[in-house]
Parts: structure tokens; sequence; C-alpha cells
């Protein structure tokens, strides 16, 4: 089973920590990075998806994604 999420959150060190910490579970980056401005708290937004393949489960709504 392939699992795809998003990781969103602002353009700052914890972000990139973040990602980091997903690319060590093995999830790998899919396509690129998307940035926006967010003007009501004058702070950049990034977003990048990820993908990991993960065998023996079934995919369940009720997964947490980030534990995986």
């Amino acid at each position: 089973m392939k699992l795809y999420r998003i990781i969103t959150g602002k353009d700052d060190s914890e972000f990139c920590h973040r990602i980091s910490a997903a690319l060590d579970k093995g999830w790998e980056l899919y396509g690129s990075p998307s940035l926006t401005f967010d003007s009501a708290r004058g702070v950049t937004i990034c977003g990048q998806a990820v993908v990991k393949e993960v065998n023996g489960k079934t995919y369940s709504p009720e997964m947490k994604l980030g534990e995986q």
C-alpha cells in the first residue's frame, strides 16, 4: 500500500525538521514544495507532499499517517 500525506507549516527550521523526520521514517518527497504568503500573519507557508510504501497493512481513514 502506498500512503500519501502533505506536510504544511510556516517556512522555518521547525518545518524543515518535520520534513527531515518524515524522510528518516522512510517517507519520500513527492513533487516540488509549494510556497504561499499568508498576509494576515505575515509569514510564508510551505507545503511538501510525501509518500511511503507500507507492506502488510490495509489503508484505513483512521490511520495516523504521521505515525507510519
